[in-house]
């Protein structure tokens, strides 16, 4: 096994895929290694990227929730590791877990379940958040710029407004993306 953490992600619309580039920046940070997989628009893995999941130390999945629930490519995913479920192939691995919605909520607990419980079949040991949500005294609701300002603790949530495909979660869920990233990092040297 290597020392590799995989962040494997589908992105129908590019803001998964930037979400997933701020987590493998904070895996740098945190002193560890990323390689980025993204799963094709069929929702298909190159014999290559299936090589890289089996040598890594770690896999962070990502997904964006459409209808409450995982994109059908990355359930396709999850559904052809099943050969290696049989095997335990993943069995230690370090996991975790990540989302984007349009909306603030859009169910994505319910998809960080399904990557949990993706990770906890291939007998992995997950890793959640460890930030604090913003804690505002005077009123005021979490702002843009707030570190996990949607107060996730099972697995990063992040969210894009639907205003246009170029419009990118901002800049606090970007920070809390990195932070996210360095935290796998850290767990995963706990495992050398």
């Amino acid at each position: 096994m290597s020392d590799d953490i995989v962040i494997l992600y589908h992105s129908g619309y590019g803001h998964t895929a930037k979400v997933a580039a701020s987590v493998a920046e904070g895996v740098k940070n945190g002193g560890g290694y990323a390689e980025l997989i993204g799963i094709s628009a069929e929702g298909n893995l190159t014999e290559a990227d299936w090589t890289k999941l089996d040598n890594a130390k770690a896999i962070i999945f990502g997904t964006p929730t459409y209808m409450g629930s995982a994109s059908w490519q990355f359930k396709k995913f999850a559904d052809a590791s099943g050969g290696r479920w049989m095997k335990q192939a993943w069995k230690n691995k370090i996991a975790a877990g990540f989302t984007n919605s349009g909306s603030l909520s859009g169910d994505k607990l319910s998809t960080l379940h399904q990557l949990y419980v993706l990770a906890m079949q291939h007998s992995m040991i997950w890793v959640g958040m460890n930030e604090m949500p913003p804690q505002h005294t005077d009123g005021k609701s979490a702002q843009p710029d707030d570190i996990n300002r949607i107060g996730s603790f099972s697995g990063l949530m992040t969210q894009s407004n639907n205003e246009s495909p170029d419009v990118v979660p901002p800049k606090g869920d970007h920070e809390t993306a990195r932070r996210f990233g360095a935290r796998i990092a850290e767990i995963s040297k706990r495992f050398i």
